[in-house]
């Protein structure tokens, strides 16, 4: 019977690095993230390496449940191999009961082989948040009750199928999910460690929330960010993708306030979920020896750079929150190494005092937790369906684009990448070194063995000289 350390690992949809007060955004109220900012260490670099399709999050769940590299999974992460052993799969081997919430968005089977038990299972990419479709925890693992979605909402592409056995109208996705995670607090054995999983939808839009933490931010006390742009000036090769669409071209000063607006309102609402779930494991007893991971699986937009999406390479779309805090982790410490998502599976390996299994690729991140000023990586490998590859090494990042432009930032002096140090011909030198590097991590990733991978290489075989 395994005696390591509980786990709760908190994952939120579409939030970006910069939205939590403690870190350095003082517009934002997020008071129990900030005792957890307190508390343990953040990781202020944390990255996912982009995705291979729109729905950005699906592969980015992908690697982070498998610690695998983005052309390393199946496809764009609609399921994992059995080969590909899972967190939740590996927890529950090393004798955790394992438990699940919320969104799951890489297939039944893959739920299934990670977790012991659960409640509230959204499978999919995103819906109503006042009305989600949810499963309740099948022990065959089958998830066979398919309903079809029939009254389209707007915010939707198209009409499709999720897996579920009930809808539960009228209670907001984050408190369905945060009530099962509570009820298995409550009901917790405690002959063996614990692994949770708790996957909220939220921030993720259509942007709804109680209406008292809507008021908290009046669109018209929002300020813009500075690199606000009426438009994007170069093709991203997804300007016109469902993200896109949610707000008017050309962008619009006061529409981009109220998105931000809503989008701060529900990242409040989910830090009291995010509260009132630690008030749970304080009362349980069980808090002290709890491992607590918060993270997000990737960033957003939300009018930066003409832009409201996750499908490109800018920092506020691939670099996420990530806080570790609980047993053998430093509190109030910061370390700025460059992390990915995939490194908390085999972090967390370490932590708890489990052998990581051999399928996985990420690094563990405890050193940098022993010593914040620790390096992981010197260089992170960046793309983005077939139209745009990056490279970044923390003072700079090149992005290339399909169709042919390229964009090179001083990220130390220009952490909002505002002026590419290209368009006055001063970062030539610069450029070439970063190519270098681009090229030395397709080859290792694999890139092109994955389709948007070799369509991208093809149209762009000027980088190789």
């Amino acid at each position: 019977m395994a005696d390591g350390p509980n786990v709760l690992l908190f994952f939120t949809d579409d939030q970006r690095f910069d939205t939590i007060r403690a870190l350095g955004n003082d517009r934002i109220r997020t008071p129990n993230l900030d005792e957890l900012v307190a508390a343990g260490t953040s990781f202020t670099r944390a990255h996912i390496p982009g995705g291979t399709c729109g729905a950005v999050c699906m592969p980015s769940r992908a690697m982070l449940h498998t610690g695998r590299t983005l052309f390393h999974i199946d496809r764009e992460g609609q399921d994992v191999p059995e080969s590909h052993v899972l967190m939740g799969e590996c927890f529950r081997q090393a004798g955790y009961a394992t438990f699940g919430t919320g969104k799951w968005h890489n297939g039944p089977s893959a739920y299934a082989r990670s977790f012991s038990s659960g409640g509230e299972i959204m499978f999919g990419g995103m819906g109503d948040h006042w009305n989600v479709r949810a499963c309740d925890f099948d022990p065959t693992g089958r998830y066979d009750n398919m309903r079809p979605i029939v009254d389209r909402p707007a915010w939707s592409n198209k009409v499709g199928y999720q897996h579920c056995d009930h809808i539960t109208p009228g209670k907001h996705s984050t408190e369905l999910f945060v009530d099962a995670a509570e009820q298995f607090v409550r009901e917790y054995d405690t002959s063996q460690p614990f692994f949770m999983y708790v996957s909220l939808m939220a921030p993720h839009d259509p942007r709804t929330m109680p209406k008292r933490f809507l008021e908290m931010y009046p669109p018209e006390d929002v300020e813009l960010p500075e690199n606000f742009l009426t438009g994007h000036p170069i093709d991203t090769g997804a300007l016109r993708i469902r993200d896109e669409m949610l707000a008017e071209f050309p962008r619009n000063a006061d529409e981009i306030k109220r998105h931000i607006a809503e989008y701060y309102a529900m990242i409040t609402h989910l830090d009291a979920g995010f509260g009132r779930l630690m008030g749970a494991l304080r009362d349980a007893g069980v808090l002290e020896n709890t491992l607590i991971v918060f993270a997000g699986d990737n960033g957003l937009a939300v009018g930066q750079h003409g832009l409201m999406g996750k499908q490109n390479l800018y920092e506020h779309s691939v670099r996420v929150p990530l806080i570790f805090a609980g047993p053998g982790v430093p509190g109030g410490q910061r370390s700025d190494a460059l992390v990915y998502l995939l490194d908390i599976f085999p972090t967390l390996c370490d932590l708890a005092g489990i052998d990581t299994p051999a399928s996985v690729e990420g690094r563990s991140m405890r050193p940098c937790l022993a010593d914040p000023g620790q390096p992981l990586r010197d260089v992170l490998y960046l793309a983005y369906g077939d139209s745009i590859r990056g490279v970044s090494d923390g003072d700079h990042k090149l992005i290339e684009y399909a169709c042919g432009a390229s964009q090179l930032f001083g990220l130390s002096e220009d952490p909002l990448e505002m002026k590419s140090l290209l368009d006055g011909n001063t970062g030539e030198s610069k450029v070439a070194e970063m190519r270098r590097r681009l090229l030395a991590l397709a080859e290792e990733w694999d890139d092109a063995k994955h389709p948007a991978g070799e369509a991208f290489w093809a149209g762009r075989r000027d980088l190789k000289g």
